[in-house]
C-alpha cells in the first residue's frame, strides 16, 4: 500500500463523461488512503466555439470566465480540476517540429492551471498518474516536478487515426521519461519494455457488484420470453473496428439451433450486414447499463467475437469479468491478453473453433465450474488492481525513495 500521499491523475476522460472509466475507478481508490486531484483534460479553443450549446461546455465557459469554481471537492481527500486555460486543437498539423512547439505550449498551459491548484491544495512531492495522455502529458514530469511519474497504458490508442498520426512517436518519448509504465495486458507490457525497463503489467479492475447474482435476485429481461434457447449472446458496442462480423454469420448459419442475441448499439457496418437477415440472431438494442446482467443472465453461452486486430491486440475486455461473474460460461477469440483467462473461458483461434466450443461451453457448464468463474471473476477487483499499481510504482523507484 501507499499512504498519506498527494496524487495528481491526469488523462484523457473528464470526471463527468457519462460511460464508465477506468481512470475514475483508479482515483476513487486512490483516495481511500491518500489525497487526490483528478485533473480534467482541458477545452480546446475549437470545441468552446464548436459545441458551446451543449451543457457541459457552457459549465466550463463558465468556470473559464470565473463563474463557478475550477475546483470542486467530491467526497473526502478527492477534488476535481477544470482547467480555466483554453488550449490550441493542433492533431491536424502535418509538420511535427511546429506541432511540438504548440504541444509545449499546450503542456504549459494545462500544468500551469494545475500547479495553482497544487499550491491551494497545499500537495507536496506529488505521485503524478498519467492515463494515456500522451501529448499534454509529454512534458508534465518537466513542468510539474513530481516525486514520481508514472504513465498507464490501456489501449493501443496510437492504432486509432486521431492519436496515430503524432502519436505514434510521441508516446514512446513519454515512456522513457515516465519513472514507472503501468499496463493491464502482457501485450502492453512488451510494447512498453522496449523504451523503459519500469514496465509493468498491473492487471485490471472491474466492479462486479452489478452482475452478483449468488442469491439467484436477477430476472431474465423480458424479451427473451420470444427467444428460443438455448442463447448465444453479446452484450456491449457493436463496432466492426473490433468484432468479428463475418465470424458471427458463420455461426448463425452453423448453430441454426441456437438463438445468437446481440444486445447494444449498432455502426453503421453492422445495421447493414446480413445478421439482419438471419432468423436465429436477434438485435435488442442498446440498453442502460444497469439493465445488462438481466440481459447476460438470459444467455446460456457468451461471447466476446473480437477481430485481431492493432485496436484489440492489446485490449483488457472488462466485459469478460462480467459474464464470468455471473457464471456464464464464455467462448472468444484467442489473444494475448486472453491467456489470463484460460482456465475459465474457452479460446477460439478460428470460426470452426467457435462451432465447437459453443457446444462444449454449455456440456461442460457444471455448478463447479460456475462457481470457479465467479470467484476468478472476483478477484478482479479495483482495490487489487490499485494494490499491483502500488506495488509497481515501489518497485520502480525503491533506489531513490524509501516509502514507509
Amino acid at each position: 500500500m501507499i499512504t498519506g500521499k498527494d496524487i495528481i491523475v491526469v488523462g484523457i476522460q473528464a470526471w463527468d463523461i457519462e460511460i464508465g472509466s477506468n481512470c475514475k475507478n483508479i482515483a476513487l481508490e486512490f483516495a481511500k488512503h491518500n489525497r487526490v486531484l483528478y485533473v480534467n483534460p482541458p477545452m480546446t479553443r475549437a470545441v468552446m466555439r464548436s459545441q458551446k450549446d451543449k451543457i457541459n461546455i457552457q459549465k466550463r465557459i463558465r468556470i473559464k470566465n470565473g463563474e463557478e469554481d475550477d475546483l470542486v471537492e467530491i467526497e473526502s481527500n478527492l477534488w476535481n480540476l477544470y482547467p480555466k486555460s483554453l488550449v490550441e486543437s493542433i492533431n491536424s498539423i502535418p509538420i511535427n517540429f511546429i506541432f511540438n512547439i504548440l504541444n509545449k505550449r499546450n503542456s504549459t498551459v494545462f500544468a500551469r492551471d494545475i500547479q495553482k491548484a497544487i499550491s491551494r491544495l497545499g500537495f507536496k512531492d506529488v505521485i503524478l498518474f498519467n492515463d494515456s495522455s500522451m501529448f499534454l502529458g509529454l512534458h508534465l514530469k518537466d513542468l510539474l516536478k513530481p516525486k514520481v511519474y508514472a504513465y498507464y497504458m490501456r489501449d493501443y490508442l496510437v492504432k486509432v487515426p486521431y492519436w496515430q498520426k503524432h502519436g505514434e512517436r510521441t508516446e514512446p518519448q513519454l515512456i522513457k521519461k515516465a519513472d514507472v509504465v503501468l499496463t493491464n495486458s502482457e501485450f502492453f507490457e512488451d510494447f512498453c519494455k522496449q523504451y523503459n525497463q519500469h514496465s509493468y503489467m498491473v492487471g485490471q479492475g472491474c466492479d462486479v457488484s452489478l452482475f452478483n447474482d449468488e442469491d439467484n435476485s436477477i430476472k431474465i429481461a423480458d424479451e427473451f420470453k420470444n427467444i428460443p434457447s438455448p442463447i448465444f449472446g453479446y452484450v456491449g458496442s457493436l463496432t466492426s473496428l473490433r468484432l468479428d462480423i463475418e465470424l458471427l454469420e458463420f455461426i448463425a448459419i452453423q448453430k441454426k439451433d441456437w438463438s445468437i442475441v446481440l444486445v447494444g448499439p449498432e455502426d453503421e457496418d453492422f445495421k447493414k450486414s446480413k445478421l439482419h437477415s438471419m432468423p436465429n440472431v436477434y438485435f435488442l438494442g442498446s440498453k442502460d447499463a444497469l439493465q445488462l446482467p438481466n440481459y447476460v443472465k438470459g444467455f446460456d453461452v457468451t461471447t466476446n467475437p473480437q477481430l485481431k486486430n492493432n485496436l484489440t491486440i492489446g485490449n483488457y475486455p472488462r466485459k469478460i469479468d462480467e459474464y464470468l461473474a455471473m457464471g456464464k460460461p464464455v467462448v472468444a477469440t484467442t489473444t494475448k491478453t486472453m491467456q489470463m483467462f484460460k482456465e475459465h473461458v474457452y479460446l477460439a483461434d478460428t470460426k470452426e473453433d467457435y462451432v465447437i466450443l459453443i457446444d462444449k461451453a454449455l456440456s461442460e457448464n457444471t455448478e463447479e465450474r460456475i462457481k470457479n468463474r465467479i470467484e476468478f471473476a472476483k478477484s478482479h477487483t479495483w482495490e487489487n488492481n490499485v494494490k499491483a499499481i502500488y506495488e509497481a510504482i515501489k518497485k520502480s523507484t525503491k533506489q531513490r525513495i524509501k516509502w514507509d
